[in-house]
Formats: C-alpha cells, structure tokens, sequence
C-alpha cells in the first residue's frame, strides 16, 4: 500500500472507466532524493492514462542519480539550476497530452486527487482545472497562507477574477492551449504568470478544493520571489 502525507476520502467514480484524455504529469525536481521515489510511485499509481516527464533541474544530492535509472518516464536534465519555471517549460516541450498536470516532488501535494481535479474537463466544464487549497482548506505555513492571499487577491483585483488560490501547483490545462500562452518565467514567477495569461485571455478557471499539507523546511517563496510576483501580475495585464 502506498504511503502517502495524508490519506483521502475520495470516492471510486464511474468516469474514471470513461477517461477519454491521456495526462501529461509534468514533474520539476530540484534535491528531493528523500521524496523522488514515494512521489513518483504515487503518480504511477493514479488509475487515469498518463505519462510522466520529470525534469531534474540540476539536483545534487542523488535525485538525478536515482531518476538516471528509472524506467518508465520521461526524464530531462537540466545542465544547470534554471528555476521550476525553466523546468516546466522543458516539459512542455516534451508533453504528448491532451491535458498537463503539475507535480511538485516535495509530498505536499497528494497524486490521489488527479481524479477530482479531472472530473470538471471530462463533463465538458472546463479547459482549465486550479486544485484550491483555500477552498479544501489546506495545511499552510502563516506566512505563505498570507502571501498566497494577497497575491491572490492583487490577481483578482487586477484581472476581475474571482479565484481563490492563484499560486496553487496543481493546475490542469489543456496542451495546446498552454503552449499557447509562450511562458517565458524561468523561477517561480511561472506562477502569476499562467494565471494572468490564461485570465488575460478571458479564459474561465474551475477551481476543485484540495487537500494539502505544507511542509516546513524545503524550499519556499522568499520576499524576492513575492516582489517578483507582484511585478509579474502587474506586468502581464498589460504586456503583449
């Protein structure tokens, strides 16, 4: 049995036998060799047609190590540390999905939801799915709920939108219209600017609630990456 950081209560759906999609499970990976297999187990796990593309942006503490030898996935490796933005991008390159879902490595966030994260595209709702860990509330360190919520609320300030977790990992996009949007962002102000694009666009988001639990060490959003992001929400509502 898997273990994973929280255990669900997620019901069997029918629509799962019905899945008409394939996945494109992009996974940006920086240091996680104490994660990297329970995470990707978890992934492999989830009943839905898929694929994996793990991007290693120049791990050194065995992650690559351990991925060099992994069968059954995609793998780039970076040549250097570019940022999760730069990681995302390499993955998109390589996506043969019609949807892209991405995948932190660091547990916070459970692979069982992929489902109910899917459920809104496969009736017809929707071409862009956003996990929400306000509305399932989540498990948030004080200072990243707070930073979250403002930038979430800048957003929406900014666009007209009425999201309620613009920095969330788990967003679910349709291939083609991602690349669509010619992301440049190479660190974590990929963020802000997938959102703003997509809402520049006049695209709706369907936001499910999730469950997630934030870990309190490992790499988190600093003041610069939160200036950065601010500049990024205000940059994209106007630059073509």
């Amino acid at each position: 049995m898997l273990t994973t950081p929280f255990q669900l209560s997620l019901q069997p759906s029918n629509f799962l036998y019905n899945l008409i999609v394939k996945v494109s499970v992009i996974m940006p990976v920086f240091n996680e060799n104490q994660n990297i297999e329970k995470i990707i187990n978890a992934v492999e796990a989830v009943d839905i047609d898929k694929e994996i593309i793990v991007v290693d942006d120049f791990s050194r503490d065995g992650t690559r190590q351990y991925l060099e030898k992994r069968k059954g996935i995609k793998k780039v490796f970076h040549p250097c540390n570019l940022g999760k933005g730069a990681a995302i991008r390499s993955g998109i390159n390589l996506a043969r999905g019609d949807y892209i879902i991405i995948q932190d490595a660091d547990l916070e966030y459970s692979p069982e939801q992929y489902p109910e994260l899917l459920r809104p595209i496969i009736e017809g709702k929707a071409m862009v799915v956003y996990g929400s860990r306000i509305l399932g509330k989540g498990e948030f360190l004080k200072k990243s709920y707070y930073a979250n919520r403002i930038l979430t609320m800048l957003t929406n300030l900014v666009y007209h939108s009425h999201i309620t977790d613009m920095e969330t990992c788990y967003k679910v996009i349709q291939t083609e219209l991602l690349r669509t949007l010619n992301l440049i962002s190479s660190r974590f102000e990929i963020e802000p600017e997938i959102t703003c694009k997509l809402l520049r666009q006049g695209i709706k988001i369907f936001e499910v609630p999730i469950q997630y639990r934030g870990r309190k060490k490992g790499k988190k959003i600093g003041i610069k990456d939160g200036i950065q992001a601010v500049w990024n929400i205000l940059k994209w509502r106007f630059k073509r």
